[in-house]
């Protein structure tokens, strides 16, 4: 159906045509003025699109009172250029005795793409295209991957004895009567009287009085919605309906409902979709070469844009979605198989290994090794002799002892005379690595003797420093200038580690913890700080670390690029946590729970959300919450406070006093997160639980439990949604941090389960990561097809290399 602003542009250029004559319509320009300011009022959202239309009325009203054509014209610019489009020269005849003038030479209409801009389309002007630019639409491509979120299925059709209470249904009828009343607050009701022959039904409408113009007597009309009651009658309120000889888009079908934005109606957005589909769909090349849709078992790109926008049935709709997953999941593993295949193909270093000096080290310990710590660490041994930098992400669950593997490692680089670096996201996760790899080295006894290889580093205690921003100048300038002298082995620090400033001798081993927290360009940057050689850059191994437990499709997926390791033994003598979620009217007994803790002798942590009081989200600032705690419910015991917002040396301060056993419980913020370990830790209350993801609670949970005594995790949740509560049931059954994340990302998605544009991936619009089946058929197909053509070079790959450089435009290195 045309809408009312293309409407007014069509007659108005046949204006122009017809030589400003006011014949367009019938009656003049200025009879179908109020017509069309009430078709186009109702289309109109927001103060300036109601304004634009008020104006151009204005201009149709006046438009015969202006007597010379000149006048006319103007008046036709300025009404299209207000409707967004630019005003057409119609031909003249030069006057009769004036030489003519030679028109220019035609120049070719521009091409038309699929990269072209929104604007180029019929019916979209600079403030539609604003509001497609709130979507992620900037060009026709854009526009035709803009999926619906869901589909209403008014497939059933009906005839009105058949109505049901509660059905969503479609029927087909005539129109008896339609009337419009005014409501006592100024709205227009819109009612309708619809029979089929079977009986008759009453739709209603608000305030949309043009209904009654459109919905005449005798119109044969196809309607759509849900029945509802009203007076012990079946009813429709607000359904969709179209004219019965019209191709059907709003009804009897599966009906596509895409996201909005303010000043985008649902039925114009369905109408712009179904013309622009219909002819762009035809001109997409199909990227997937026939033979590989054909073992893959997908349909054509044209059909699979058709279909997702407009199903012809159920069976159509889930063909097209298994191809465009297919696309997003076959386009992210070639893009990480080209990062593995650039990784690898650049030189590293290979390391000697001297297991005497690592079976030291292990011995130096106060406990053993478990099982997957020791297949983990000697995987890891592996990739650093390789001639190639090591790619590895190390995962492992709160408290599953991936540092002492990571120093193992750090030991083994050193010993080779190279430098190792530890990133951390936070300061306080870097002092905490700072302490443990100090402790867990300085064991190790100077000089050792009887190694394999006499190595000079290791005659000397190993220099180990901390590098985070709330050091003086002085202080980091120092470790800069030790840094760049090899003087530094061991460099620990959180993001100060990649500025420019910050040179080191010979880098050999690059750890990143917690690295989702990273963004792309931080990571890629520390990956740039190895040694130049005569031969060119040599790069440094790679070990990421996530305590993070990540699904194995969402690790296959991100991380496609990376060997993968995974710590899943936790230390024996873990005892579980006792997990328990209670209801806002159970805090007192919690605090007399954490009460009876502290009398045992032990520690406690209360999480609070924010640090700051906050309008929008009803959540304890934990500087109030820390004040009331200490004078109302704790008068007689110790509270400490730890926020973002105190400075390094002040939460450093925090920590080791509530360490050292001066403070009886930690109010803090979610920076408790990572990167403290207290044993007589035996209790934790997290306010505002329903607030946080499920791996954000369960680090949260991995802050007590680190010592042979019974810990618990109480979770209080101020509000309930199905979503929140689905997630406490879940955290509250299980310790599996794996198991956790699975249903964190089934809630959540896989961008909240990062954080925005964290994983470096381009955006996925349809695939879900529950779809394990399709990335791994995409999966093997891209290593397939990457082995024969990695560069994508054949002729029969030349769309598909050109695809994927378009999937993964503004994206970098992947890890």
């Amino acid at each position: 159906m045309t809408s009312a602003f293309e409407k007014l542009t069509k007659i108005l250029t046949l204006e122009q045509e017809q030589g400003y004559r006011n014949k367009a319509v019938i009656g003049g320009l200025e009879k179908f003025a109020p017509f069309w300011r009430e078709e186009a009022r109702q289309e109109a959202e927001g103060v300036e699109r109601a304004r634009l239309v008020e104006e151009v009325v204005a201009l149709l009203q006046s438009y015969p009172t202006l007597e010379d054509r000149g006048a006319r014209t103007r008046a036709v610019d300025e009404m299209l250029t207000r409707l967004g489009q630019k005003p057409r020269r119609v031909k003249e005849e030069p006057p009769e005795k004036e030489k003519a003038v030679e028109p220019r030479e035609k120049q070719p209409p521009k091409r038309l793409g699929l990269d072209s801009p929104v604007t180029t389309l019929v019916g979209i002007g600079p403030s539609h295209a604003e509001r497609f630019e709130r979507l992620g639409v900037e060009t026709i491509r854009d526009l035709l991957y803009l999926f619906p979120h869901r589909y209403n299925d008014f497939s059933s059709l009906k005839t009105i004895n058949q109505l049901e209470y509660g059905d969503e249904v479609t029927i087909i009828g005539a129109v008896w009567q339609t009337k419009a009343r005014e409501t006592r607050k100024g709205g227009i009701i819109v009612t309708s009287i619809i029979s089929d022959g079977t009986g008759t039904i009453q739709a209603t409408w608000f305030n949309q009085p043009y209904l009654v113009r459109r919905l005449s007597a005798g119109s044969k009309i196809v309607l759509s919605g849900k029945v509802d009651e009203y007076l012990g009658r079946l009813v429709f309120q607000s359904p969709e309906w179209e004219p019965l000889e019209k191709e059907l888009i709003h009804t009897a079908r599966l009906v596509p409902v895409y996201p909005l934005t303010k000043g985008l109606s649902a039925r114009w957005l369905r109408r712009l979709m179904k013309k622009t589909v219909d002819y762009w769909s035809k001109r997409f090349p199909d990227h997937l070469p026939a033979d590989l849709r054909e073992r893959a078992g997908v349909v054509d790109l044209e059909t699979a844009i058709g279909q997702i926008h407009f199903p012809e049935s159920e069976k159509s709709l889930k063909r097209a979605r298994r191809r465009l997953c297919f696309d997003e999941f076959f386009l992210i593993q070639l893009g990480v198989q080209r990062q593995r295949h650039l990784w690898r193909s650049k030189p590293g270093r290979p390391l000697t290994v001297d297991e005497e000096l690592l079976s030291s080290f292990l011995r130096s310990l106060p406990f053993s090794l478990t099982g997957a710590q020791q297949r983990v660490l000697r995987e890891i041994v592996n990739d650093l002799r390789q001639p190639y930098p090591m790619s590895r992400l190390l995962q492992g669950d709160v408290g599953s002892g991936k540092t002492v593997v990571a120093a193992a490692a750090m030991l083994l680089t050193v010993a080779n005379g190279c430098q190792a670096v530890i990133m951390a996201p936070t300061e306080i996760l870097a002092e905490q690595h700072y302490k443990t790899i100090t402790e867990l080295l300085e064991n190790i006894q100077y000089p050792i003797s009887n190694l394999q290889s006499p190595i000079s580093n290791l005659q000397s205690p190993i220099s180990i420093r901390l590098l985070i921003g709330s050091l003086t100048p002085s202080e980091k300038e120092r470790i800069r200038e030790e840094a760049a002298a090899g003087e530094a082995d061991i460099l620990i620090g959180t993001h100060a580690l990649i500025q420019e400033s910050v040179e080191f001798k010979d880098l050999g081993l690059a750890i990143i913890d917690e690295q989702h927290r990273f963004g792309v360009a931080q990571r890629a940057a520390l990956r740039q700080k190895g040694i130049t050689t005569e031969a060119g850059p040599v790069c440094p191994h790679v070990l990421v670390m996530s305590a993070t437990p990540i699904p194995r499709s969402l690790a296959l997926t991100i991380y496609g690029d990376l060997d993968i390791s995974v710590i899943d033994e936790l230390p024996p003598g873990r005892r579980e946590i006792k997990t328990r979620w209670l209801l806002p009217r159970e805090r007192e007994r919690a605090y007399s729970f954490l009460r009876g803790q502290i009398e045992q002798g032990h520690q406690a942590f209360i999480i609070c959300p924010l640090v700051e009081e906050s309008e929008k989200i009803e959540a304890k600032a934990a500087v109030e919450e820390h004040r009331r705690l200490q004078k109302v419910i704790f008068p007689d015991l110790k509270l400490g406070l730890l926020h973002g917002r105190l400075r390094g040396g002040e939460k450093e301060e925090v920590m080791a006093a509530f360490k050292r056993g001066e403070f009886d419980i930690l109010v803090s913020t979610s920076v408790v997160e990572v990167g403290i370990d207290v044993p007589n830790a035996t209790a934790m209350l997290v306010e505002g639980a329903n607030r946080f993801g499920l791996a954000q609670l369960h680090q949260f949970r991995g802050r007590v439990g680190r010592s042979e005594h019974q810990s618990y995790c109480l979770l209080l949740s101020d509000s309930s949604t199905s979503q929140a509560d689905e997630r406490l049931r879940a955290i509250e059954a299980t310790q599996d941090g794996f198991a956790l994340a699975e249903k964190d990302l089934e809630l959540r998605g896989p961008g909240e389960f990062f954080g925005t544009r964290q994983s470096g991936l381009p955006d996925l619009k349809l695939a879900g990561l529950g779809d394990v089946r399709i990335l791994e058929q995409a999966r093997a197909e891209a290593q397939a097809l990457f082995s024969e053509d990695s560069d994508l070079s054949k002729p029969e790959h030349r769309l598909l290399a050109r695809r994927v450089q378009e999937f993964w435009r503004g994206e970098g290195d992947l890890s």
